[in-house]
């Protein structure tokens, strides 16, 4: 896992787009960020024993309804009330029996803290994605990308994968 800051606190200065951001996909393999040019894309922290763990349902009706438009990343987290304990198997799983979910899904990676991927280093810190700070807060906050890998807005755990706040942008 990447560590975030260098010795000096400094933020890594490599990371000069959000297709430049390497991750592997639940079964390991690297996923290729380019491959969603010309596509928005939601990020999202997931985990399977989270009260918003629902909102799966409503991310894959997205998927299925946007899918010319929008890829969903999927990216299991435990760092909040260890609400995601199993490993890639047991995400798999949960994910296909309970909610079929086909929409893409990374490793299980740190969103927040020294050891954050740096995903979500660049989602979070406008030094790098060029429009907004924040914190994640919980699991189920989304961010969205537009197709050219501008940073282009982030919602909060409440915000239903199928806000209007966020479906206006694919229309």
């Amino acid at each position: 896992m990447a560590t975030l800051a260098t010795p000096q606190g400094d933020k890594p200065k490599n990371l000069k787009s959000f297709y430049d951001i390497k991750i592997n996909s639940l079964n390991g393999k690297p996923i290729d960020l380019n491959d969603f040019k010309d596509k928005y894309v939601l990020v999202v922290n997931v985990a399977s024993k989270c009260g918003f763990t629902s909102q799966y349902k409503d991310l894959q009706d997205l998927h299925e309804l946007y899918k010319d438009q929008l890829t969903i990343i999927g990216v299991p987290c435990n760092q909040f009330g260890g609400q995601e304990p199993g490993d890639a198997d047991a995400i798999t799983s949960f994910c296909e029996v309970n909610y079929g979910v086909s929409f893409l899904m990374t490793e299980k990676v740190d969103v927040k803290g020294k050891n954050q991927h740096p995903l979500f280093a660049w989602l979070t810190d406008k030094s790098l994605n060029g429009k907004h700070d924040s914190t994640v807060k919980w699991n189920f906050q989304k961010y969205l990308i537009d197709g050219h890998g501008n940073f282009v807005d982030y919602f909060f755990s409440l915000t239903n994968p199928s806000s209007k706040k966020i479906t206006n942008y694919l229309k």
